[in-house]
């Protein structure tokens, strides 16, 4: 079994902050029980379709099972492993995660697509403002007025502070 980096803790000293270092900042839950299994998507095993005949990851092998889309793959490790749940029991916040997972997945797969056209960078920058603006108008098509803060201080918040980075306010369309 390849070793782990340790669980940081309270006591831990912190890493340092601001030197360039990409990290992702993460919880050990099921290391334990699922194995990882990297893919260079650039350079994909010719296997892996037989796996997973999508050919996409992540994809979540158990008991013979394939599961594909992040949702449903939520929703089995809620269902199957022992922990914290990962998904709300609220039904109407389960619906509205399952509507904005919808379209997250169809903005990611806009992008990948570009990307793997050999498109240019810049062409797939340009599309994010483009993209965004469609997805928020399919999103509350027919809603007027309609604020998506409203009540959900969470995504007040990340707004709001996504509007304080100059290369996002550059490419965002004015309302």
């Amino acid at each position: 079994m390849e070793a782990l980096p340790p669980t940081l803790t309270s006591a831990c000293e912190q890493p340092p902050l601001d030197d360039g270092t990409t990290r992702l900042y993460m919880s050990y839950g099921l290391q334990e029980e699922i194995k990882l299994v990297p893919l260079d998507m650039a350079d994909k095993p010719a296997w892996y379709k037989r796996v997973y005949p999508k050919n996409q990851v992540p994809s979540l092998e158990d008991n013979k099972k394939i599961i594909g889309g992040s949702l449903d793959q939520i929703k089995y490790i809620d269902s199957n492993f022992d922990g914290h749940k990962l998904i709300t029991d609220d039904p109407r916040k389960q619906r509205f995660a399952e509507e904005l997972l919808g379209y997250s997945d169809a903005f990611n797969r806009a992008m990948l697509d570009e990307l793997r056209s050999k498109g240019p960078l810049w062409l797939c920058i340009y599309w994010i403002p483009i993209c965004q603006a469609l997805m928020v108008i399919n999103f509350f098509a027919g809603i007027k007025n309609y604020d998506i803060t409203q009540g959900r201080v969470h995504i007040r918040v990340f707004i709001e502070e996504l509007n304080k980075i100059d290369a996002y306010t550059q490419t965002k369309q004015d309302p």
